[in-house]
């Protein structure tokens, strides 16, 4: 007879006011490139654009879908590769193609009967700040631009593309009150 295990206990921790900003969070907006990959484009012969993912951000995502905190995609650009990544993931609400990221995060809001106050972001250049600037927690990898940086009301310390997203999804989830109790899942 093997004896139990020891329960699994978090090794995070953040800054109380962060977490307090996250609370009220239902949804998440991301844009892609510099946050859910590392923001280089590569290029095949034939023009076809890759882009890579981490894995630890992928489930991350997961999480918060457990979690009940909507993932939500807004990005400028658009790629089979993204739309076959966020399909893997189950997120269903992204807007790709899009400059102008604050009506397509709104309408998103307004679909779900959420307003600014429920949202974070997490985007890394000028093109997020409209979007960044009107939610709850804002959020940046370290590489962002700096006054993207400077709007973000915490910065990750893992790199875009390199477990930024999922370390936003673990302080959401902290905030929630749900961290501990998947960790114990996961370690059962």
């Amino acid at each position: 007879m093997t004896s139990p295990l020891p329960p699994l206990r978090p090794l995070l921790g953040f800054d109380p006011e962060v977490l307090l900003r996250a609370q009220p969070v239902q949804i998440v907006f991301f844009d892609i490139d510099g946050v859910l990959t590392d923001g280089g484009l590569y290029y095949t012969e034939t023009g076809e654009t890759l882009k890579r993912f981490h894995t630890l951000d992928g489930h991350g995502i997961k999480l918060l879908q457990r979690a009940g905190i909507t993932p939500a995609v807004v990005t400028g650009r658009d790629s089979a590769a993204l739309r076959l990544r966020l399909q893997a993931l189950g997120v269903t609400h992204a807007r790709f193609g899009t400059e102008d990221k604050r009506p397509a995060a709104e309408s998103m809001l307004e679909e779900l009967g959420l307003d600014w106050s429920q949202a974070a972001a997490m985007g890394d250049d000028w093109p997020d700040l409209p979007v960044l600037r009107r939610c709850a927690l804002a959020v940046a990898p370290p590489a962002a631009q700096v006054e993207v940086r400077g709007a973000a009301h915490y910065i990750t310390r893992a790199a875009g593309g390199q477990g930024a997203v999922r370390e936003l999804c673990d302080l959401l989830l902290v905030a929630h009150g749900r961290y501990a109790h998947l960790l114990q899942e996961a370690g059962a």
